[in-house]
């Protein structure tokens, strides 16, 4: 199995930057993409960012985030980052990274939690 361990969240004002991280540990091999989530209260999941893990890389983007977040990967120490720029209060929520893979490498992290204040 996978474990996935997030960090970097916080308040920040609109405007301003964070960068989240995801570590991943376990059945790493097993990971096709890493993916960003994020869920606001009342709301439902919503995908964020992902990219590959093997092979070429591959990103893709919420439209909302496009121009704005940035997806990157350290393989060496299997962790994946998502650079926050130009926050705005509807950013607010909390954040999940997600391993997809096969079943052994399929896993949700704990969430952290983002706050923009207006």
């Amino acid at each position: 199995q996978v474990q996935l361990v997030e960090s970097g969240g916080g308040l920040v004002q609109a405007g301003g930057s964070l960068r989240l991280s995801c570590a991943a540990s376990g059945s790493v091999f097993s990971i096709n993409t890493m993916e960003w989530y994020r869920q606001a209260p009342g709301n439902e999941r919503e995908f964020v960012a992902s990219i590959t893990t093997r092979g070429s890389t591959n990103y893709a983007y919420a439209d909302s985030v496009k121009g704005r977040f940035t997806i990157s990967r350290d393989y060496a120490k299997m962790t994946v980052y998502l650079q926050m720029n130009s926050l705005k209060p509807e950013d607010t929520a909390v954040y999940y990274c997600y391993s997809r893979g096969t079943a052994a490498g399929s896993a949700w992290g704990q969430g952290t939690q983002v706050t923009v204040s207006s």
